[in-house]
């Protein structure tokens, strides 16, 4: 059984980001809380994987053996994650108008017991390349030939634990793993570069053993490029890193750590999904 997708042309993934982005704030508005920048700016890579022909899995067989894993370590933004689930088919859509409520499947942190397609339980930061890495050297070890793909944030890799994940890779010279590093310059109490500099990023993969690529994670051009190379490649473990803007898609969420853990109300959320193009469901958002 494969079910890799057929891969969608670059407008028709910049169409999926921007739906992904239009879910990813009005779940967020609708909850009243939750992490919209972070979210918002892993559109293109996670449209890429889940609409761009990259992963092999199949939303009916959520847990069938051959499936290529995608792990979302910096959990707090799964609400791109949840939207890429619903719009495959995994669960109703629906259910993405109750993320945080009480009961409710969609938690504010990937539960994989309850979401069906989410690989991990992440949310606390920096353990999920280790997961990764775990599961790939499952794989290696039994002959599988799936790829795992872990989408770590630039804030999270100040954590010594992967690091720790990054050197265990390279050791073992794993052939099936593909680090994503959204690097979009801001983690909670303000930019990166502030509160932990990691430049030289690339070559501090590099040294780790990684085969590394940098792009524009904002560019679907690039990004397809780029996953395309990471999925072909198997001379080892594979590091892309994104340069992203936190709230890419809006202009005054974007690169303003404020809103790192904060929804935006109703009224901005009327001027972003106007700024997105979606006007039909701005209105339902517009005052009188």
């Amino acid at each position: 059984m494969t079910e890799t997708q057929a891969r969608a042309d670059i407008p028709a993934l910049k169409e999926t980001a921007r739906l992904l982005r239009k879910d990813i704030i009005e779940m967020t508005t609708k909850a009243g809380s939750g992490h919209p920048s972070s979210s918002m700016s892993a559109a293109e890579v996670v449209a890429g994987l889940y609409f761009g022909g990259i992963l092999r899995h199949n939303p009916a067989e959520p847990k069938w053996p051959d499936r290529d894993r995608f792990v979302l370590s910096k959990g707090h933004a799964c609400p791109v994650l949840y939207a890429a689930l619903a719009n495959t088919g995994y669960f109703p859509l629906e259910w993405m108008d109750h993320l945080r409520e009480i009961d409710a499947p969609l938690e504010g942190h990937p539960n994989y017991l309850r979401v069906p397609g989410a690989e991990a339980s992440t949310g606390s930061l920096g353990q999920g390349l280790s997961i990764g890495v775990g599961m790939a050297m499952a794989g290696h070890m039994d002959n599988k030939d799936y790829k795992v793909y872990v989408m770590t944030g630039d804030g999270e890799i100040e954590e010594g634990q992967i690091w720790e994940a990054a050197a265990s890779a390279a050791k073992f010279y794993l052939p099936n793993i593909v680090w994503i590093i959204d690097r979009n310059g801001f983690q909670q109490t303000g930019s990166t570069k502030d509160v932990m500099p990691m430049d030289p990023l690339a070559e501090k993969a590099t040294a780790f053993g990684w085969h590394v690529r940098e792009i524009n994670g904002q560019d679907m051009a690039e990004v397809m490029d780029a996953l395309e190379e990471a999925k072909s490649y198997h001379e080892g473990p594979y590091c892309l890193i994104c340069n992203t803007k936190k709230g890419a898609g809006v202009s005054f969420v974007e690169g303003n750590f404020h809103y790192h853990g904060k929804a935006l109300t109703v009224e901005e959320t009327h001027r972003a999904l106007l700024e997105l193009g979606w006007t039909a469901e701005a209105a339902k958002y517009a005052k009188g």
